[in-house]
């Protein structure tokens, strides 16, 4: 069973990934024209899951999507790993009031989610996916510092890294030798995770019109955009609905996947 999850969340992220390729090079249609004339149309030949209000390809349209998607995904979860990792690493090596300084801010950062960071920068900079990179990355930092953190401090006691300390290694030396790569597996399961996160973050930003404008489309704003026409053509909701819900299925799977896969604890007894 835990094998099928891993899996499926592969397949489902390996679907996301080569659509998101794709897409870089080739699209059924424009995924920008309008076409009047071809408006709210179902799905058939050639349009396979029909039009939008515009009369553009809904297919193209979240083909392109995806593309966004993981750009958001990659650039914010990024950001979030490069400073939450080193800061929960040092508060885990150093504890003392470096370790309540480093937890404090992040129980600050906590109290601004991605919502609210992203109206803020939006009011400052204006609305686009830069807004919504930084606005993820900067409210998932406190989640990587806290895992990196609590990794830190099984590693720091165990016997290998008591006799790194002992025959005179530096903080820096045992961090990069032994912390580092030990925690790395749970620092990967925390970025699948992330992933999933950043994409339900990144679509609500973009209904809400604080992520990227029109008209680069995104799965966020295909849902605004269906929402006037939700009972004359409800299809037009649900293929963003249901890309979204697989590919945070897709990522939350593969991380739990991949946690019971590397540690020893949770795998099944053959």
């Amino acid at each position: 069973m835990k094998r099928a999850q891993l899996v499926i969340g592969i397949v489902l992220v390996a679907l996301v990934v080569v659509t998101a390729v794709v897409s870089l090079f080739w699209t059924p249609f424009d995924p920008i024209q309008v076409v009047a004339g071809q408006r709210l149309q179902g799905p058939g030949w050639p349009h396979v899951l029909g039009t939008d209000g515009f009369g553009i390809d809904i297919a193209s349209r979240l083909m392109v999507g995806a593309r966004t998607v993981l750009a958001v995904g990659i650039i914010s979860v990024g950001l979030s790993a490069v400073v939450g990792v080193p800061l929960g690493m040092l508060a885990g090596q150093a504890g003392g009031w470096v370790d309540e300084v480093v937890m404090r801010v992040g129980d600050v950062v906590y109290a601004f989610p991605a919502l609210l960071l992203a109206i803020l920068l939006a009011a400052v900079f204006g609305a686009s996916t830069v807004t919504a990179m930084v606005a993820i990355g900067v409210a998932t930092i406190p989640a990587f510092a806290r895992v990196a953190r609590a990794a830190t401090l099984q590693v720091m006691a165990a016997d290998f890294v008591l006799a790194a300390r002992a025959s005179g290694t530096s903080r820096w030396g045992i961090a990069r030798r032994h912390v580092l790569p030990n925690i790395a597996p749970l620092v990967g399961v925390q970025a699948s995770v992330g992933f999933a996160m950043a994409i339900l973050a990144e679509a609500a930003l973009s209904y809400l019109g604080l992520a990227t404008p029109r008209p680069t489309p995104t799965w966020g704003n295909m849902l605004r955009d269906a929402q006037q026409f939700l009972f004359v053509a409800p299809l037009q909701a649900l293929w963003p609905g249901l890309a979204i819900a697989l590919a945070v299925l897709g990522f939350n799977l593969l991380g739990d996947g991949l946690r019971d896969y590397l540690d020893p604890r949770l795998r099944e007894v053959s």
